[in-house]
């Protein structure tokens, strides 16, 4: 229950954040906004506050705001959409994608002064971070690692020995020492998972070549490193312009491989697999919650700018295709390109939300 709570806040804070873009910067080009939405009809609730209604629908997963024009109509009125300049067009379409960014980088900042946890892969970092962790960042299908439960994230904090007694771990060469000195043997593994203890029982293997090791798992030793404020600032800004180009990197790796393989490469998790990913967040602490939040919004804002129908990155294709062509696009085929990207969306995260739910049982 608390899970879903706290996805349906973290989703809903993301799409105001990405309508108010919109609804701002169409504001502040003179246009007439006629409904500032969340989520997708039909309406649930709404209330008109002067010449816009403000409403809540029943689909929860999206938002939109409504502006007067948008679809081409009263090309004549001063307020419309579509009697605006072409840089006043293209300022209330990426405003959303703009308002991500922005908020992905505040959360960053935010988390900078207060503290991240991240790789302690530099001398400089281990020296500043605190709450020294020996934690798995990937298992191995098929490995002990996956039978025995032990998931990403989880922090080694030692062994039970067969005379009872504890080794305490301190770093990732401490594991491989010792799964190697116990290989085809059963031990017990000590973890920490969102602040439990948990003794889970594991059957280690012989190694298998030089990249599987007894364990089938990839470690990393983290820490909470934290700045003064006048460096969480450019950090803040430099950690999203990296994170930017990561999944910009990530998202043409995925789409490059549908016409390369034929199949989408990588996974793709919908509401239900955000919705655990948030809760598992959530529970391990709000450095890590921060850091998930601030990865949804810079998703969101590269999402959104693909040049696909039903997103601004679609009607910002339609924009400059229309002022190459220097005539406008027809109302009804523009209405049925979006028409058409919405449904093939929909569809879609119907289809990996099934997926996502297969996952959990």
């Amino acid at each position: 229950m608390l899970t879903a709570v706290i996805f349906l806040v973290v989703i809903s804070v993301l799409v105001f954040v990405h309508e108010v873009g919109h609804f701002v910067a169409a504001k502040r080009a003179g246009m007439r906004v006629q409904e500032f939405g969340f989520g997708f009809p039909p309406r649930l609730w709404g209330v008109r506050r002067g010449e816009t209604v403000y409403s809540l629908n029943w689909i929860p997963f999206g938002g939109f705001v409504k502006i007067h024009g948008e679809d081409g109509q009263d090309r004549s009125s001063p307020f419309s959409f579509a009697a605006a300049s072409f840089g006043r067009k293209v300022g209330v379409v990426v405003a959303g994608v703009v308002m991500n960014f922005l908020f992905a980088a505040a959360l960053l900042v935010l988390g900078n002064f207060l503290g991240l946890r991240v790789g302690l892969f530099e001398p400089a970092l281990i020296n500043l971070a605190t709450d020294k962790q020996v934690q798995i960042i990937s298992v191995s299908p098929d490995s002990p690692a996956a039978a025995a439960g032990l998931m990403p994230l989880d922090a080694i904090t030692g062994f039970r020995l067969s005379d009872g007694s504890l080794l305490r771990v301190t770093g990732p060469e401490q594991v491989q020492e010792f799964s190697l000195a116990n290989a085809g043997r059963e031990v017990t593994i000590i973890l920490s998972r969102g602040g439990e203890e948990l003794a889970l029982p594991l059957a280690l293997r012989e190694p298998v070549g030089p990249t599987e090791g007894p364990i089938g798992i990839s470690l990393v030793m983290t820490g909470v490193v934290s700045y003064p404020w006048y460096q969480a600032l450019w950090r803040g800004v430099a950690d999203a312009g990296m994170m930017f180009i990561s999944i910009v990197v990530g998202y043409a790796g995925i789409i490059g491989s549908l016409f390369t393989d034929g199949r989408l490469a990588g996974e793709v998790a919908g509401p239900v697999g955000i919705a655990t990913l948030t809760g598992q967040a959530a529970r391990i602490g709000f450095n890590y919650l921060v850091q998930f939040v601030a990865v949804i919004s810079m998703n969101l804002a590269v999402l959104n700018i693909l040049p696909f129908p039903a997103l601004d990155g679609g009607r910002l294709a339609i924009l400059i295709g229309e002022k190459v062509r220097g005539r406008p696009l027809r109302q009804h085929t523009e209405r049925l390109i979006n028409g058409l990207g919405f449904l093939f969306l929909l569809g879609l995260m119907v289809a990996v939300t099934i997926k996502d739910i297969g996952k959990l049982f």
